[in-house]
């Protein structure tokens, strides 16, 4: 195996660097060094007849990189603001238990169009056409409507809002 400790000795510094490089850390440019030197020594003897010793210790370390990039994943804390969002989400998505009451309250003018653009997906320029509307007062229609179901939720359900509107508890009702 004197082959593969003069490869070493002439290729570690040149390999050890592109490794920190590649990784950004020392640690990890350590360990894919120790996996890659591993490798080598599972070779034995066919290690010494590698024609170009740096090539094939420098294929296996991209190698064995790509395998560990393949492999780890990493993961991110949620920052505090994030998890409230998605708390938030979770109240409003549950919000929509109170949604069938609320529109059956509402009157038809309002209940379809909150039914038209908001639950199925028209636009406010095609509700406006079938409506016989200008987009201006369908828009202004839609948005009435929203106002008046959101004040119905409100009382119907009980909606808790903080200073900034968002939502922090309700009273499921049927």
């Amino acid at each position: 195996m004197n082959c593969l400790n003069q490869a070493w000795t002439l290729h570690e510094p040149e390999l050890r660097g592109w490794a920190k490089h590649r990784l950004g850390n020392t640690e990890d440019a350590e360990d894919l060094l120790q996996d890659l030197f591993i490798k080598a020594l599972r070779q034995g003897e066919r290690f010494c007849s590698v024609q170009n010793a740096r090539a094939w210790l420098f294929e296996v370390a991209r190698n064995t990189l790509a395998d560990r990039l393949r492999v780890e994943r990493h993961t991110v804390e949620l920052p505090n603001d994030l998890v409230m969002e998605v708390e938030e989400l979770a109240a409003v998505d549950s919000l929509t238990a109170c949604l069938p009451r609320v529109l059956s309250e509402l009157d038809l003018e309002d209940r379809d169009a909150i039914t038209l653009c908001d639950l199925q997906g028209m636009s406010q320029a095609e509700y406006g056409k079938a409506k016989g509307l200008s987009l201006s007062a369908a828009k202004s229609r839609v948005q009435r409507a929203r106002t008046r179901m959101k004040q119905q939720m409100s009382v119907a359900c009980q909606v808790k809002t903080d200073p900034a509107g968002h939502v922090l508890d309700f009273v499921p009702r049927r």
